[in-house]
């Protein structure tokens, strides 16, 4: 066994040592120790929450999206564009057109973006799971169009489900200038009915703005015959997402960008990872706090060994080997405190997860899920860990290397 951890292993558990060293070394472990259950908690807090909004957009956004680099829109029957619908590993392509439109119902009105889909966007995306009412998923049938708003767009006009009046929907004519006489001359203006159903998908952005329609009917009102703003894929059951989607960007090339599920919402998934990192940050300065309580145990415990190490100089231990002993008494309080945190965060995580024991709010329901989503994620363990291990020994060995030469000189 090697010598400096044999005697640290003896400082540190010897059943004779039951003095205030030995309370304030437990009183050290136990600091690193609910630093790292705090670590292990509040990460896998946040990774709960991303795979929360991940599960909610996936009813909504198609696994792939096809979209231009520069401008709104794109010709439909492009090359590249026909290349990708014909691609082996693309089960379903639809074609997506969305903009700003003004809708207007009962007296009130409200911008929305009109999103015009063709017959393909159910089968696309999970759109039927997040319907709400009596009727069926339908935009057009002879020369009626219709149109699905989110649910709150659908509260906010006080329409329900299957309202009476069509809704009528309004955008800017191309050059045309608006007259104070008569305004809506320059807009194109047409109604869309009620299909009976309405979606939600628990999601601000989706039920309060959107309007789904006919794709022919959001071409007419923008004023973009052939033109579409994305194409939407959903690939067959074998095929692996990221290598499809890295060989229809050599496909696509410069003129378009294919995004995944994660990066068509990468605003709010970027904003979720920058308040992760910033969590980690403070709790990284708490546990540098509690590594100061490492150095003061570990300065008390030179203080107080002062003979044992003269001692050990006599037996023909060097200095070198002196530091080592209190540098592994330092470590070992960091190691056990770390494993211990991690241990008990894992059980508080999987109590949350099986019990939910702190919830988000007083009612159920209230909230898509009543209490805290939790998900630990193996990395985070070993970042916590190499962290913790690394802040721990960083902090301590200058202490313990300039004590132990001066102190026991």
């Amino acid at each position: 066994m090697n010598f400096p951890f044999y005697i640290a292993r003896r400082y540190l558990f010897s059943k004779k040592s039951h003095h205030a060293i030995n309370v304030i070394s437990f009183i050290s472990a136990l600091g690193v120790a609910v630093t790292t259950t705090a670590l292990v908690c509040v990460l896998s807090v946040f990774n709960g929450f991303q795979e929360l909004v991940a599960s909610c957009f996936t009813s909504f956004d198609p696994q792939l999206k096809v979209m231009p680099v520069e401008g709104k829109t794109f010709d439909a029957s492009a090359p590249v564009i026909k290349a990708i619908r014909q691609d082996g590993d693309v089960a379903v392509a639809s074609a997506v057109l969305e903009d700003k439109a003004l809708a207007r119902y009962g007296g009130q009105q409200a911008m929305v973006t009109l999103m015009g889909v063709d017959e393909n966007y159910a089968r696309c995306t999970g759109i039927d799971s997040i319907l709400y009412g009596t009727g069926r998923f339908v935009l057009r049938a002879d020369v009626l169009n219709y149109g699905v708003p989110g649910i709150r767009l659908a509260m906010y006009f006080n329409m329900g489900s299957s309202f009476s009046d069509p809704i009528e929907i309004f955008t800017p004519r191309a050059g045309a200038e608006v007259s104070m006489v008569n305004p809506t001359e320059g807009f194109n203006q047409d109604e869309l009915n009620s299909a009976g159903v309405v979606f939600q998908v628990n999601q601000k952005k989706y039920d309060q703005e959107y309007l789904l329609c006919d794709l022919s009917f959001a071409q007419r009102m923008f004023e973009k015959e052939g033109q579409i703003s994305a194409l939407e894929l959903k690939l067959c059951p074998e095929a692996k997402v990221k290598t499809v989607k890295r060989r229809l960007e050599k496909l696509a090339g410069e003129q378009f960008r294919v995004a995944d599920q994660y990066e068509q919402q990468e605003d709010v998934f970027r904003i979720m990872k920058t308040e992760k990192y910033m969590a980690f940050i403070f709790l990284v300065f708490i546990l540098l706090a509690a590594c100061f309580n490492i150095v003061g145990s570990l300065s008390m415990l030179i203080i107080d060994k002062q003979n044992d190490v003269r001692t050990l100089r006599d037996l023909g231990a060097n200095d070198r080997a002196i530091e080592k002993v209190f540098l592994f008494e330092g470590r070992m309080i960091t190691l056990f405190g770390a494993l211990v945190g991690i241990v008990v965060g894992l059980f508080l995580c999987w109590l949350q997860q099986t019990c939910g024991l702190i919830k988000l709010g007083d009612k159920s329901g209230t909230f898509i899920v009543d209490a805290y989503p939790v998900s630990v994620h193996a990395t985070d363990l070993i970042v916590v860990f190499v962290t913790v291990l690394a802040i721990s020994w960083l902090t301590s060995w200058y202490p313990v290397r300039y004590l132990s030469r001066r102190l026991t000189e």
